[in-house]
């Protein structure tokens, strides 16, 4: 495999033969390239000039022009072209299709998935793929430097760069949460930060791939007039700012007062049609599916597995942070579920690539008033829909899940667990993760809720590497964090609240005042 890709890159950085490299070590929390570019500190000699030169040669990306930089993160021609197919997610169903046909269930009414052409992606060895990922992230060479599309060949191969609406999605930072860490007892604690991305969560991972796919079909065949989608909240704010930027009419429907004002105004900031509706999300998505049968509105939910071929990339990344190392566990939210079975997909793409030698656990974290994936675990498995319940996390507040088999699949190849969390813990912990530098959703309280009840009861180890999935961003969900600080939930206490102190601007009064909190 070294004739393949390195031998076409090194010539472009000055390698030798081998493009020979050394990988760094320790806590990383970024991207970079893996040519070399981490230099362990050397304390006993000082380098020689020509070991300088060396490692200038192999960082020269800066002085390469824009046709070398392409050419460097673009692959050669390979004997079998990558490719991409949806077939039925159920394996008794033989049906396929190719990815510019619009259509959402396979042949006996099940859901899709997205096949690749694994035999053409082995073309390249695991230290090719792992070598071009890391010299494309974070850079401007479009589109790979997005976090997903630097996956280009993983996700959709098909496609032409120009038909890409990417706003360079990806690429989110990993916090390590030392000090809440310490508070649980654990000494490898992380949490990927997707809500640090364009709409403030990782529905722009999917959302970009979607549209893409959908600006390339209206390019290549027309025949779409506007997407349409039901929303907790973020799917339409995702939705509305990628078909914004394509210039695609988009149109959002939305459970009437069950989404914070600032998920509300995203899609009517960026255009969209949108539609309030007297019921929950469920509601919503059958009438969304509905709307689609009769007019040329293409569906954006995530029962459309494009969505689920941008989320894996997650799973990459993290990988790709820990410089191709794969955690323990990996705790994430738990809603409709694409995201459960996206990760999965991921991690089980790198490890048969070879680019990992082993799977994490999954562990599903869900709110008590919503947690019909929960009571399908304690039941082995028997999955039964529910009305679910107000919950503060409101973006999974969802009782029928579209994707909760593809869920069930994923937590039973990895070993899984699922967790629930109340209104009250979710809301503690998160404020209590907050004290931390963190600033959570309420989603992400969910997770970090189970997490800590999993480390309690000794599922989860002391020193197991462990990361949190964020799936938004604490700022979209203000109302409830002011409340509960105000002590005015219902469903919370306040038991961690930090109200803001109101008193006459007097000197001796602010004094006092922190005198009580502060020893001054």
């Amino acid at each position: 495999m070294e004739g393949t890709m390195m031998g076409f890159i090194a010539p472009v950085f000055g390698l030798g033969a081998k493009g020979n490299s050394v990988a760094g070590t320790g806590k990383r929390g970024g991207f970079g390239l893996s040519v070399n570019m981490t230099v362990a500190a050397n304390t006993s000699s000082v380098a020689s000039e020509s070991e300088k030169e060396e490692w200038a040669s192999l960082n020269a990306m800066y002085s390469l022009t824009s046709e070398q930089k392409y050419k460097a993160m673009t692959l050669p021609a390979a004997e079998n072209p990558f490719s991409a197919k949806y077939i039925a997610f159920n394996e008794s169903d033989t049906s396929e299709y190719s990815l510019d046909k619009v259509v959402y269930r396979a042949k006996n009414g099940g859901l899709l998935d997205v096949q690749h052409d694994m035999d053409a992606l082995a073309q390249h060895s695991p230290a090719e793929w792992k070598e071009l990922f890391d010299r494309r992230s974070g850079r401007t060479v479009w589109p790979f430097g997005s976090g997903v599309w630097s996956k280009k060949e993983w996700v959709l191969p098909g496609i032409p760069n120009e038909d890409v609406v990417s706003m360079f999605e990806g690429n989110s930072n990993l916090f390590w949460a030392d000090r809440f860490g310490k508070e649980i007892g654990m000494t490898d604690l992380w949490v990927k930060q997707c809500g640090n991305s364009h709409t403030g969560s990782f529905k722009d991972l999917g959302m970009t791939v979607l549209v893409s796919q959908v600006n390339h079909i209206i390019k290549k065949q027309g025949g779409i007039e506007a997407v349409g989608c039901a929303s907790t909240g973020d799917t339409s704010a995702a939705l509305a700012a990628y078909c914004a930027a394509a210039g695609i009419p988009s149109i959002v429907f939305l459970p009437a007062d069950k989404i914070s004002l600032a998920q509300l105004v995203q899609p009517i900031a960026n255009g969209s049609i949108v539609v309030s509706l007297d019921t929950d999300f469920d509601g919503c998505m059958k009438l969304i599916q509905e709307v689609v049968e009769e007019y040329p509105i293409y569906l954006a939910n995530s029962m459309n597995s494009l969505r689920l071929e941008g989320q894996k990339t997650v799973s990459i990344e993290i990988a790709q942070q820990f410089d191709w190392e794969v955690p323990d566990w990996i705790v994430v939210p738990g809603g409709n579920l694409g995201n459960v079975y996206a990760f999965y997909k991921g991690f089980k793409m790198m490890k048969d690539l070879g680019l990992t030698t082993r799977m994490p656990r999954l562990v599903v974290a869900q709110a008590h008033n919503a947690n019909p994936l929960y009571t399908a675990y304690k039941n082995g498995w028997d999955f039964q829909p529910m009305v679910a319940e107000r919950t503060l996390a409101s973006a999974i507040q969802i009782g029928d899940p579209v994707s909760v088999h593809r869920a069930i699949r994923a937590l039973k190849a990895c070993n899984g667990v699922v967790g629930e969390a109340t209104e009250e813990e979710l809301m503690d912990v998160g404020a209590r993760a907050d004290r931390t530098g963190m600033f959570n959703c309420p989603h992400t309280g969910v997770a970090l809720a189970v997490l800590e009840k999993l480390r309690n009861d000794g599922t989860i180890g002391a020193n197991d590497r462990t990361v949190v999935v964020s799936t938004a961003h604490g700022l979209k969900f203000t109302d409830s964090k002011i409340a509960y600080h105000e002590r005015k939930l219902h469903q919370a206490k306040g038991n961690y609240a930090n109200n803001v102190i109101r008193i006459p601007a007097q000197s001796d009064r602010v004094i006092d005042e922190l005198r009580k909190r502060v020893e001054l």
